[in-house]
């Protein structure tokens, strides 16, 4: 028995309606099926994704304080999302620095990564997996983080390459 993805995840939010217009306009998640029937609730679908819904969202309130994690309390730090290419992740770094989301951009070596806040502060990862078969042992080798130099990433690896599944398979 071994667990191997994770299928979804469900935050609590001080407005749903101001995170359902978040997650949709910026990151580019749809309703599902169920879409909002909870009333306080929105359930939302992330591009081509097969799972019934990919992220649930609670409303709690505006007098809701913000999340104490990793400051005063612990708790979860962030969700990662992948995406499929380097243009997908130079389109949401568009999108998130135009709404003033985009906290942070960062080369892991094996992983690209932007760091992003919703409506309540929460943070976020979106991840662009270099495929194994064009993994270099500089890349394998790299310890800690740098600065994410996306444009130097695109000319590199090209900004149409399929991400990587984890960094020891290819997508077959």
């Amino acid at each position: 028995m071994a667990i191997f993805r994770l299928n979804h995840a469900v935050l609590y939010v001080r407005d749903v309606a101001a995170s359902v217009a978040f997650y949709r306009d910026v990151l580019g998640f749809g309703y599902t099926e169920t879409g909002d029937a909870i009333p306080g609730a929105a359930f939302l679908r992330a591009p081509g994704s097969s799972n019934d819904h990919d992220l649930g969202l609670f409303q709690i309130g505006s007098q809701a304080a913000p999340s104490g994690a990793g400051r005063t309390s612990v708790g979860l730090y962030h969700l990662a999302w992948e995406v499929d290419t380097l243009g997908d992740l130079e389109e949401l770094a568009a999108a998130l620095g135009a709404h003033s989301a985009l906290v942070g951009a960062s080369d892991h070596g094996t992983t690209k990564s932007l760091y992003g806040r919703d409506p309540d502060g929460l943070e976020f990862e979106i991840v662009w997996i270099i495929p194994a078969a064009l993994l270099t042992d500089e890349d394998r080798n790299k310890t800690g983080i740098a600065r994410l130099d996306l444009q130097a990433e695109i000319a590199k690896y090209g900004r149409e390459t399929h991400s990587g599944v984890g960094i020891s398979r290819t997508n077959a």
